[in-house]
């Protein structure tokens, strides 16, 4: 049977039209507002982690990359919840779309850059010049350090883009490799199944860890900049 192993990749029509938007807000409905004077377990684990993330990554941040930490929080749990959902069957993963993770990357590495041009102008303009460069590397070491610095947020999407993506694929290949060789050979069908599984396992942890190094680098690039 011939199979499209990018079929599940294509953004979801309903009735004609895309849906996309729909299913990058839907995880918006998994997190409440806390409303009761006591919280239940989900809502004291969701705020913990919350805590945990925010006192991680704004440590070493002055006070004006501290106002970035609302943004960045929102940003891993987005990014983690939208990987989480995709690994349920049938479902969508918006973060495989490249043009899903640069509209993220993009703005977020140009708020960092005008940022740094905007409170550390001598600083950020020195970035594209080590002190002590010879003078005939002048052009050169310029012109490296600004591709390294507009690629910067290509490297953020693409990281995100391929890791979920090779995931997902991988999962794909083994489960239906999984359902041919169960009317073949049961046994390799059971080593594949638990494969599978312990793929699947490791795919949970690979949301988590993406989502963090996502929100991790753009959390570098503020505290160069800030």
């Amino acid at each position: 049977m011939n199979e499209n192993l990018f079929s599940s990749f294509a953004t979801p029509l309903m009735l004609g039209l895309p849906i996309i938007m729909l299913i990058i807000m839907f995880p918006i409905i998994l997190f409440k507002n806390p409303t009761r004077l006591m919280n239940n377990r989900l809502t004291s684990l969701q705020m913990w982690t919350i805590k945990l993330i925010t006192k991680q990554m704004m440590t070493t941040h002055n006070k004006k990359g501290q106002t970035w930490s609302l943004l960045l929080v929102s940003l891993i749990t987005f990014i983690s919840s939208t990987n989480l959902l995709g690994l349920l069957p049938y479902s969508f993963t918006p973060t495989t779309q490249l043009s899903t993770n640069l509209a993220m990357a993009i703005p977020l590495w140009a708020g960092t850059v005008v940022t740094g041009f905007r409170h550390k102008t001598k600083s950020s303009l020195a970035h594209f010049l080590p002190q002590g460069t010879p003078t005939p590397l002048i052009p050169m070491l310029i012109l490296i350090e600004t591709v390294s610095l507009l690629i910067q947020p290509m490297a953020l999407a693409v990281r995100l883009t391929a890791n979920i993506t090779a995931g997902h694929l991988l999962m794909h290949l083994i489960g239906s490799t999984t359902l041919e060789l169960m009317s073949i050979s049961l046994p390799t069908a059971s080593i594949t199944f638990i494969l599978l599984t312990l793929l699947t396992m490791l795919e949970l942890a690979v949301a988590f860890i993406q989502a963090y190094v996502f929100t991790l680098l753009v959390s570098l690039y503020l505290h160069d900049n800030t």
